[in-house]
């Protein structure tokens, strides 16, 4: 007993660092379906830490009711928090694009599609390890704008248009609908701010259809852009390959992690050495499940752990094998998953919200508190099931998430 006691006291004066932490989740609902007049669906989440602290998260907000598509009148909302995630700044609007606005024509071919509503998609942000924050952002799913916070997002500089460069890509792809991530994208260590986007020819369904997937990439903070290659084509095995997220890997290739409609709903992968260029050949990651659906992946570097996190709903959709591409969302189940191995394999895999959810998007806090960014079913709200009912914000620690863990 006294050897016991001698233990605790020894511990006790060497301080807390060296007792595990005990597990936590806690969730907080930062969009809800009726919590404002002007929007009735809140869609497409993204999160990110900006290198002060700061957690920033937004989304799309819909103005028209259930059912009607991605061509809708749309606004961009950003919430701050600077505690780590657990109070939030009220939402506010961040893109706007002064002067006449044009309905992209592929569009208009499409039933329900009113020519005077505004499209703002597809919001891309990156934390520079300076402090900006970059911002890309879509109009019209045809033009492409970019600006900056130098303050954690409180204020943004002006917008300005950067469409011209992805007119590299139509020597390879004449695409006539585009748009950037969505969720959030990184720099490189070397400095290279890298967003991945996707292309459409804008002839098949919701005019999203076919695509492909890319990237464009900035080396002089944000100033200008360039064209990368394409890195997943549209075949008949890679079926509609769009909405994808990045990482750099510890050995400085990039890594993409893309969704499309196969029917091996399985995530693709790709890597390249500079994340812009000579993409290898992708590949199914059986691990990861696709329901068709965006997904997000994030670095986790804390405690002495050096891991990839990857979140989105760990369900397949509803006919594996024989299902027409886009036709078979099933999305429920949003999980995170640990590799720590450089996404080789996946052992750890852990429900954040077991019922329907959908788009996710995944940070890490300073502190080392992981949050995951969720759209879910609302409670007796009708929205789709595409977006959900609200977009919930789940924070929990790696203890948490490795609980139970054999």
């Amino acid at each position: 007993m006294k050897a016991a006691s001698a233990v605790l006291l020894i511990l006790a004066a060497l301080g807390p660092g060296l007792h595990a932490a005990a597990p936590f989740i806690e969730k907080q609902d930062l969009f809800t379906s009726g919590d404002n007049p002007a929007y009735h669906i809140y869609h497409i989440p993204g999160v990110v830490v900006t290198a002060k602290g700061t957690v920033l998260a937004w989304c799309e907000a819909r103005k028209r009711p259930a059912g009607v598509s991605d061509w809708d009148d749309i606004r961009i909302l950003l919430r701050r928090s600077t505690d780590d995630g657990k109070t939030w700044s009220a939402p506010r609007s961040i893109a706007d694009v002064p002067g006449p606005k044009t309905k992209n024509p592929f569009a208009l071919r499409m039933k329900n599609v009113d020519p005077n509503d505004v499209t703002y998609n597809n919001p891309v942000l990156i934390a520079d390890r300076d402090g900006t924050v970059h911002m890309l952002f879509c109009l019209e799913y045809m033009r492409v704008f970019y600006q900056r916070s130098q303050d954690d997002g409180l204020t943004f500089s002006r917008p300005t248009e950067i469409t011209s460069a992805f007119e590299p890509f139509k020597k390879d792809y004449d695409w006539k609908v585009l748009a950037t991530g969505p969720n959030h994208s990184i720099q490189l260590r070397n400095g290279r701010l890298i967003v991945p986007v996707w292309l459409s020819t804008g002839t098949g369904g919701n005019a999203h259809r076919p695509s492909v997937t890319a990237t464009i990439f900035s080396d002089d903070a944000g100033k200008t852009w360039r064209a990368g290659h394409i890195a997943v084509p549209d075949t008949k095995e890679w079926i509609n390959p769009n909405e994808t997220v990045a990482i750099e890997l510890n050995d400085g290739r990039v890594m993409l992690n893309v969704r499309s409609e196969s029917k091996a709903h399985r995530r693709l992968v790709t890597t390249s050495l500079d994340g812009a260029t000579s993409w290898s050949t992708p590949h199914f990651d059986e691990a990861l499940l696709e329901p068709i659906c965006m997904g997000g992946i994030v670095r986790y570097r804390h405690g002495g752990q050096n891991l990839i996190l990857f979140c989105n709903p760990h369900n397949l959709a509803k006919e594996k094998g024989g299902a027409e591409p886009g036709k078979s969302r099933d999305r429920r189940n949003v999980s995170v998953k640990i590799s720590r191995d450089e996404g080789q394999t996946w052992p750890v895999n852990k429900s954040v919200e077991p019922g329907p959810s959908m788009y996710s998007d995944i940070a890490v806090t300073q502190s080392g508190t992981i949050l995951c960014f969720y759209g879910r079913s609302g409670d007796k709200l009708a929205t789709p099931a595409f977006a959900g009912g609200r977009l919930t914000l789940a924070r929990f620690n790696l203890e948490w998430l490795t609980d139970g863990e054999k």
